[in-house]
């Protein structure tokens, strides 16, 4: 089998752990590396690039003209509408869908002083923490993970935000200052978890993944998509979504949309049963529009 995937240590590791779990079930996979629009274009914040698959076009090009069985994403860099004849076919147990402070140790959010220069790549982190904190300096930071903590630490920044699973898979939660509670901070939809897409007709290859798929995360994701993909917006907006499973009979989800400068936050949370998986994000992004998300959302893009 052969997997495609990003080039970045953090998609290396996570193609990695994909080939390792597939062998372990019988199943030999070659890793093959595709650089993405999204990889080439690190010179402006992805918000400025705008569009939908910066991270995945190239490696789905690769699925639909043969050259690769399966691709290996980070679920959140992945579009709500896949081109025809593409499917996701296993989600892998999440990981820490958080996100975290990266700062001096013991520094919290709330603790980093008026003007502190705090780097992050996304709109939804730097609107959710201008809400907190308004006083903040929030600066755009691209590059993979390893070169935003150098930025750190050689002192451009006072502080970043990342997501705890990736810094957990590369081995640098020493360098976390704070874990971010998610009822406060809401994670983006799919953080966390390694999606894998493949042909629709590759009965194969969906067998072959069947082993690693986690029915609990694959509920979540499919509430959390649901949402994206009634409101319209692509991983790079100002919205977050995170549903888990509370009990056997129980999804909850909370969800926000967001103007970038955090003036405006407008958060809502529903449950439902698991089955109602999709309605229940579908239902949740249409209370956000009725509380203003609309006019939110209108307001960034027009």
């Amino acid at each position: 089998m052969r997997l495609g995937s990003r080039g970045s240590a953090l998609a290396r590791w996570q193609a990695q752990e994909v080939q390792r779990r597939l062998r372990q079930h019988g199943t030999e996979a070659a890793i093959e590396i595709v650089v993405t629009s999204g990889d080439r274009r690190t010179d402006v914040a992805l918000a400025t690039i705008g569009g939908k698959g910066l991270f995945t076009q190239e490696i789905e090009a690769g699925l639909l003209d043969g050259r690769l069985d399966l691709a290996v994403h980070s679920l959140k860099d992945v579009p709500t509408q896949l081109p025809p004849g593409l499917e996701l076919v296993a989600m892998l147990e999440r990981a820490d869908p958080r996100d975290v402070l990266i700062a001096a140790p013991g520094m919290t959010l709330e603790q980093l002083p008026p003007g502190a220069r705090v780097g992050t790549s996304s709109l939804r982190r730097q609107a959710q923490a201008l809400a907190l904190r308004p006083g903040l300096q929030v600066v755009p930071i691209r590059g993979n993970v390893d070169t935003r903590l150098r930025r750190w630490r050689d002192g451009d920044f006072d502080a970043l935000l990342l997501a705890a699973a990736g810094l957990t898979r590369l081995e640098h939660t020493g360098e976390i200052a704070e874990y971010l509670d998610p009822e406060r901070f809401y994670p983006a939809a799919g953080q966390g978890v390694l999606a894998l897409e493949a042909r629709s007709l590759d009965a194969a290859t969906r067998a072959a993944t069947q082993p690693l798929n986690d029915p609990a995360t694959a509920l979540a994701a499919t509430a959390e998509r649901a949402l994206l993909a009634r409101l319209n917006c692509g991983c790079q907006a100002p919205v977050a979504a995170y549903a888990r499973l509370t009990a056997p009979d129980r999804l909850e989800m909370r969800a926000l949309v967001a103007l970038p400068d955090g003036s405006r936050c407008v958060r809502r949370s529903a449950h439902a049963a698991p089955a109602e998986a999709a309605a229940l994000g579908r239902s949740l992004a249409e209370a956000l529009l009725a509380d203003g998300a609309d006019a939110i959302l209108h307001a960034i893009y027009g």
